[in-house]
């Protein structure tokens, strides 16, 4: 079972370093022992995505509730035929990562085999399924303490929900061209414009500044891989408040290779700013 175990880590770690180049340098930032969990983690969240953002077959759903039901099943045996989901009972089941955080998820990712328009309240809690219970999750393997974890849960909410609200304006494009989603509660990607686009921002900033205490507070084993994220989103957003409207909703924009190089090696190396 181990040799079997440390395959589906390794699964888990070709799917995070194929799909995610900034994710990848991230989790090199952590200490050794932890870095196979996040992988983990990583992996059964793209395989989620994957279903709901590019295979077209009819049996979306059907396949997305036989991933969520394998995946619940694993956590009672540990143990799955499917490596990314073996890999992930066996870091949920070190962790105590219960059905409590992974249920919200898939119900998020449900919500995006059908187009549909987002009040302020449905926002919210694609929000929390889709990206705030990743963070809560991660947080339980950066912790491992019932009483620290506590302290630090709502800052990891406000992080995660910052990375994907980044992703959301970053995406716009493709996300209403290709795949007829609009998340945002006010407007729609015809009347997106300056003043969206700030209100958007700001809201943002405002989950960054709530998220920072909970970060520096961490443990040192997982502070610099979380903080370089940070660098890198924030850096993302610093970009997409530069560019115009009507710029994001023609292209996607990135931070350039040779930035994420350089937000890695002052993070490695202690830098404050970055």
């Amino acid at each position: 079972m181990d040799q079997y175990t440390s395959a589906c880590y390794e699964a888990s770690k070709l799917i995070t370093n194929r799909y995610s180049t900034s994710f990848g340098l991230s989790i090199r930032l952590f200490a050794p022992e932890l870095r196979k969990h996040i992988y983990a983690m990583y992996g059964l969240v793209r395989i989620a995505d994957e279903i709901v953002d590019t295979y077209k077959g009819s049996d979306q759903k059907t396949l997305l509730d036989d991933l969520e039901s394998e995946t619940l099943r694993a956590l009672k045996t540990g143990y799955s035929t499917n490596p990314l989901v073996h890999a992930f009972a066996v870091t949920a089941g070190k962790y105590t990562i219960t059905p409590q955080l992974i249920t919200p998820f898939f119900e998020s990712m449900r919500s995006d085999i059908t187009p549909q328009l987002f009040n302020q309240s449905a926002y919210e809690t694609y929000i929390y399924g889709s990206a705030e219970v990743v963070g809560l999750m991660c947080l339980k393997v950066f912790t491992n303490d019932a009483a620290l974890y506590n302290s630090l849960e709502p800052g990891a909410k406000r992080l995660g929900a910052a990375y994907q609200k980044v992703n959301f304006l970053r995406d716009i494009a493709a996300d209403a061209n290709t795949l007829d989603r609009w998340y945002f509660p006010e407007g729609s990607y015809k009347t997106f414009d300056e003043k969206a686009k700030t209100t958007i921002i700001k809201d943002i900033e405002s989950d960054f500044t709530a998220a920072k205490p909970a970060i520096d507070a961490l443990p040192h084993s997982s502070r610099k891989a979380v903080l370089l994220s940070y660098h890198y989103y924030s850096e993302l957003l610093k970009q997409l408040k530069l560019t115009s409207a009507r710029e994001l909703k023609r292209k996607r924009i990135r931070v350039s290779d040779a930035r994420k190089a350089a937000l890695f090696i002052r993070t490695s190396s202690g830098f404050k700013n970055a």
